[in-house]
Formats: C-alpha cells, structure tokens, sequence
C-alpha cells in the first residue's frame, strides 16, 4: 500500500471517529488530541465485550458454516435422528435450557460433551446426562431425578433440541463456554461456584470449567 493511500485511510478513520464525539469537542480540540479521546471511547467500550460474543461476531467471517449452525430455522429443517445418544442429549437440551436462546442450548450441550471427554466423568452422553439419577434430588441434571416426568411436551423446542445434540454430536466446535463443565442459573449459587471459573454467561445460565485436578504418585 502507498503512502498516499495509508494516509488517506488515517483521514477517513479519523474523521469516523471524529464524528463518534460531540460537536463541540471536535470542533475545539486538536485532531490528534479528538482521535486519542475517541480511540479511548472504544476501549472503554471493549472491556465490557465477553469473549463470547467476539467469538460470535467474528466466527462467521472465518467460518461460514457457524451462521447456519445457530439459525434457528435451520436446525428446524434439519432430520431428527434416532441415535440413542443424540436422544440423551437432546433429552438434556430440552430439560435444562429450552427456555434459552439457541446459543443458550448449545452451551448447554458443550458442557455435557466436555464432561464426556474426562476421565473423572462417565465416558458417554448418556452416562453423564444420567449419571447418579437414582439419588433423588443428587444427580448431575436436577430434572433427571426431580422425581416429573421427563416427556419433552413441546414440539417445537424437542425438535429444536434434537438438532441441535444431533449437530453436537457430528462434531461442531465448542466455541462459547470455553471448556465450561457446570451451569447453574441465576437463581441458585451451588458452593461449587464459589472456586470454579465462571467462562460465559447466556441467558439466565452461568457456566464454569471445573478446576484441574493434578493426581500425585
């Protein structure tokens, strides 16, 4: 790129940001002094941006297939599968996070599969989603020995679940939660919570990545 071309991109990025900040200031102040406040501005402003919705924003560019993943209407038109551990997932999909968005849902099913892949954790998807659902009210998932059913009675949402455990499954990235292995909404505080880090938040679920636990000889 030639000088006079960097130059000019620095004028129009100036003027940008010149135009972000009241009359007035751009209008009294030097315009390396008005681009440093408004450079400033954006800072501040990107401190209050999660990693997460970077990723959201961002992912699409680099990845076209992502924005198909989370459209809704997608999912929907997608087969449903009768693969018993797709079943198990959507079963938790449903239960735990239909209320939530779809990025909510897929968080949810991130933190089942992460488990699945520690050894301190049932090494399947149906082994996690149940795991200890004979101790009423001490398993994993609370619906999963709340003592109710757990027929999925919403159409929509069990189809929605199926898709999106059906897509897991296949192989789709992790992206949100960031190796998160527990949620709980907002409103509970599990003591757990008080020691594991909190990675993302969706809805009314907060996630967490269980601490490493380092085995001595």
């Amino acid at each position: 790129m030639g000088s006079v071309d960097r130059v000019a991109r620095f004028g129009a990025a100036a003027a940008l940001m010149l135009s972000l900040l009241p009359a007035p200031a751009a209008a009294d102040l030097p315009i390396e002094q008005s681009l440093a406040m408004a450079l400033s501005a954006e800072r501040e402003a990107m401190r209050g941006v999660s990693r997460t919705l970077v990723s959201r924003v961002t992912t699409p560019l680099d990845e076209p297939a992502a924005i198909r993943r989370y459209d809704a209407d997608y999912l929907m038109s997608l087969p449903q599968s009768n693969d018993r551990q797709v079943q198990c997932l959507q079963e938790a999909i449903y239960h735990e996070s239909r209320g939530e968005d779809v990025y909510g849902q897929f968080a949810v099913a991130e933190v089942i599969l992460n488990r699945v892949d520690l050894p301190n954790y049932p090494d399947s998807v149906c082994g996690v989603v149940h795991q200890n659902a004979h101790r009423r009210n001490a398993c994993q998932f609370s619906y999963a020995c709340d003592g109710r059913a757990e027929d999925m009675t919403e159409p929509r949402a069990r189809r929605l679940a199926g898709a999106i455990a059906q897509v897991m499954i296949s192989g789709a990235p992790r992206e949100l939660t960031d190796g998160a292995t527990h949620f709980h909404t907002t409103g509970v505080r599990p003591r757990w919570a008080r020691t594991f880090e909190r990675t993302a938040q969706f809805g009314s679920h907060l996630f967490y990545r269980e601490p490493v636990r380092l085995t001595s000889n």
